[in-house]
This record gives C-alpha cells, sequence and structure tokens, in this order.
C-alpha cells in the first residue's frame, strides 16, 4: 500500500494551490522518450472542442509498452446531435492508436458515458485494441490501480441526464469561447495559459464540492478491492494526490487541460500538462 514517502510528480496541473510548471521543449525534433505507460481519457473525438493536434504531438514526445484510453475517446454525444466534426488530426489519432496496437503495444479501451454504446463490446478486441469495462494495472514498483472512465460515481449522469447533457453543452461553449481568449491573449502578448472552463469550476462552489465527492467516491471504491489507488477521467479536472493512502489520479482531458498520465519505468506516475499553443494568423471563428 502507499504512504512510504512521495513518488509522484505533478506539472501544471490546474488546482487552487500553485504548483512549479514544467512544459515540454517546444521543439519537433527531441527523441521519443521511452515510458511503461500512458493513461488518456476525454479525447472527445468528433467534436470542434478536441485539441488533436496536441495530442498528436504529446503521442510524438513518448513511447510506451501499454496505452490505457479510460473513456469519452469517442463523443457520440454530439454527433448523435448532428454536430460531426472529425478533422484529419482525429482520424490521425485513430490510425495512430491502431498502428501501435499492431505494432506490440497493449491497448485497452475503457469506454465513458460520451462512447457509452461501445459497452455493448465489451470483452472484444478491434484491431487488436480491447474493449473493457474497468481493468486492474499493476505498476513497475507492484502498486495496483482501478482504471475507470468514473461516470459511475456522477450522480447527475446516472440519474438525471437531461441535465448532464444541458451541463456538457455549457461545458462546450466555454471551451469554444476559450480558444478565441487564448488566441487574443497570445495576440496581447499576455504569458501563461488561461482556462475559462477552469476558472468557472474554481469560483463555482457547487462544482468544487462535485469534484471533492467524485474523488472520495472513487477512492473509496478503490479501497474497497483493496487496491493502491484509481486512474480515471470524466471529469475534466486533472489531478494526482493521495487520499487517506490511497492515490486518487485524473487524466483530465483534451478539449481544455491538455494532460496525460505517464507510468514511468519504475513505476512512478506523473501528469503531463501538454500545453503547446500556437497563435493562428487570424482570429479563430466561433462555430456554433
Amino acid at each position: 500500500m502507499l504512504g512510504h514517502g512521495t513518488r509522484f510528480r505533478e506539472t501544471h496541473v490546474h488546482k487552487p494551490e500553485a504548483l512549479p510548471l514544467r512544459f515540454p521543449d517546444p521543439g519537433f525534433g527531441v527523441t521519443m522518450r521511452q515510458v511503461r505507460s500512458i493513461f488518456l481519457s476525454d479525447i472527445h473525438l468528433g467534436t470542434k472542442a478536441c485539441q488533436a493536434h496536441h495530442l498528436l504531438d504529446f503521442l510524438k514526445a513518448y513511447s510506451a509498452e501499454h496505452v490505457f484510453l479510460l473513456g469519452d475517446i469517442v463523443d457520440l454525444w454530439s454527433m448523435s446531435r448532428g454536430g460531426i466534426h472529425w478533422p484529419p488530426a482525429q482520424n490521425t489519432f485513430v490510425q495512430k492508436m491502431l498502428r501501435r496496437a499492431r505494432h506490440g503495444e497493449k491497448v485497452i479501451f475503457i469506454p465513458g458515458n460520451h462512447d457509452e454504446a461501445i459497452r455493448e463490446y465489451i470483452g472484444s478486441s478491434f484491431g487488436n485494441i480491447l474493449v473493457e469495462n474497468d481493468y486492474i494495472h499493476t505498476a513497475a514498483d507492484g502498486r495496483r490501480y482501478l482504471l475507470l472512465h468514473g461516470d459511475e460515481f456522477d450522480q447527475v449522469t446516472r440519474h438525471h441526464r437531461w441535465i448532464a447533457i444541458l451541463g456538457d453543452q455549457s461545458y462546450n461553449l466555454l471551451v469554444r469561447l476559450n480558444i478565441y481568449l487564448s488566441w487574443l491573449r497570445r495576440t496581447l502578448k499576455r504569458p501563461g495559459y488561461w482556462s475559462l472552463a477552469g476558472y468557472a469550476k474554481r469560483k463555482v462552489k457547487t462544482a468544487i464540492n462535485f469534484i471533492f465527492n467524485f474523488e472520495e467516491s472513487v477512492i473509496r471504491h478503490a479501497r474497497e478491492k483493496g487496491l493502491d489507488g484509481a486512474i480515471c477521467g470524466h471529469i475534466h479536472w486533472p489531478m494526482i494526490k493521495e487520499v487517506d493512502g490511497l492515490s486518487y489520479i485524473n487524466c483530465g482531458d483534451w478539449v481544455d487541460s491538455c494532460t496525460a498520465i505517464v507510468e514511468h519505468l519504475d513505476g512512478r506516475m506523473e501528469l503531463i500538462h501538454w500545453n503547446r499553443v500556437v497563435v493562428p494568423a487570424t482570429p479563430p471563428l466561433l462555430a456554433a
């Protein structure tokens, strides 16, 4: 079990207290870094908010033995509403995952609520990518983590679907507004990255309470299973922290935070914030 010293490193996590920042090398000629595992969630393929181009840059920098896709990889909710957006970068991501699985990397896909239709195929494989409901991952240091999306611990998603859909649309609006604000900040030479959606979460008390309740529920479930921690997604709130001796790890997302979890060869978990933002030559259009 955990509790013997600090084993985790955090990188530019969106949470109230200040943390030291570590950004990737902006050069594209760096050697691919070998890690043991990569954990990704909430990519939301099929939407305009998906930052697949940043995700592809991240995948160019990291090679792994295992890749875990922890839900909401494809946003079937948005696509079912007629808002399909599938640029070449998103297609390239799918091809890269299939290629990695074909070349020997273990790729496991755990569907979330936005791609819940794929749960009908749990236990099946698609192009060597295995679909699971959840998964127990043993890290290199022997610690055992429950891998899941996490929507089963979201009471709104489970019992009030219409509220969840309304909240999803509101969040997508904030993310689209943030694209324009990011361009404006960089045009005005304002340093750093600022998230409108993250700011709203920090300021709204009910959102903070929801996040804390979600974290507690996930950790309680991992403890009941006799595990050392849990790695999940769903709430778009990247985090690594200790809760009563267990590790709570959230991957974040690729619509706002652009974050991922990597397991190093010695079992250490690190939260990577891939904040490589390119200023467009003209203001981005705010899509409806």
